[in-house]
């Protein structure tokens, strides 16, 4: 991304971060609540897909801890977490230059403020994930992602690519983060999602 265009990124992180900070509540809620069943059917299918093929089983899910504007998908964690057969992990931040890394969690695990105030969890470290969950601030229909600046995602994806570990990378979003039309273009630096899941359905279809 040339010089013009990381400016262009700020007024436009502030514009979707407007946009979404608009929805009103109910709406919010509605489509927290479709995006967490989507994704539940989706993983349920996609494992008995895998298993049915002889492929590897989708097993540990690197979520994240949703902040006060992004789609709220705690209970969905906590119903993930209480099957024997998947772990679910958060990210932590260990440094401002460094792919973040993962803890496992429960809802019973402690948890602590870190970096930006994001809760973390304080236990182990998480297995590699077979499928990772991305908070999306701002998308495109070809799987880019825009997140909010620190690079922590981009670090952190390219380094599970190059360690070879198969995994898939989710967007979650609301819709009104769609970039299309908007003056935006990904970084050289920047790793597609391959799916990206929002309140109005998936605006890059799951594998």
């Amino acid at each position: 991304m040339n010089q013009n265009a990381q400016d262009n990124a700020v007024p436009l992180r502030t514009r979707l971060k407007q946009r979404r900070a608009a929805l009103p509540a109910s709406e919010r809620d509605r489509g927290a609540l479709l995006i967490r069943g989507r994704l539940y059917t989706w993983l349920a299918g996609r494992r008995t897909a895998l298993r049915d093929a002889g492929g590897a089983d989708i097993r540990h899910i690197a979520a994240f801890w949703s902040m006060a504007d992004e789609p709220a998908l705690q209970a969905l964690l906590r119903q993930w977490a209480e099957d024997a057969s998947l772990t679910v992990s958060l990210p932590v931040v260990t440094g401002p230059d460094q792919p973040l890394s993962f803890r496992l969690w429960t809802p019973d695990a402690p948890m602590r403020a870190g970096a930006y105030g994001i809760q973390e969890p304080e236990g182990p470290d998480a297995p590699a994930p077979d499928l990772i969950l991305v908070p999306t601030l701002g998308f495109t229909r070809q799987g880019d992602r825009l997140g909010y600046g620190g690079g922590y995602y981009d670090r952190t994806l390219a380094a599970l690519q190059a360690s070879g570990h198969p995994l898939t990378a989710i967007g979650i979003a609301w819709a009104c983060g769609d970039l299309s039309g908007e003056p935006y273009t990904p970084a050289p630096h920047d790793v597609r999602l391959d799916a990206i899941l929002t309140d109005k359905g998936w605006a890059v279809p799951a594998p």
